[in-house]
């Protein structure tokens, strides 16, 4: 995963983006209405998440269609899964703590 992935995705606008594209693939024309953005701020965003390697485009007649690519996702999911273990650890370790003092 590259270092700059979590900064790319940490962009509010590139999650809406890549949440809009979890739906469906989509055109910047696409995107654009349901961002109520400008097509340059867009273009700009698709720019930056597809050169991060989180979406992918191909040509279909005049327009560009977006889609997401699923390695950059689970490269993240790879370098968070030891992190997630660690907070359902502790989580477990509470959930019994509580259960625990409820059972007193």
């Amino acid at each position: 995963m590259p270092v700059d992935a979590i900064a790319v995705i940490a962009e509010p606008t590139r999650r809406r983006i890549l949440d809009e594209l979890r739906r469906a693939d989509s055109s910047v024309s696409t995107l654009v209405d349901k961002l109520a953005m400008s097509q340059p701020a867009v273009s700009k965003h698709l720019k930056v998440l597809r050169e991060a390697g989180f979406v992918s485009s191909r040509t279909a007649a005049q327009q560009r269609i977006y889609s997401l690519e699923p390695a950059q996702f689970r490269a993240l999911d790879t370098w968070l899964a030891p992190y997630r273990r660690l907070w359902n650890t502790h989580l477990d370790a509470l959930e019994r703590v509580l259960d625990s003092e409820e059972n007193r």
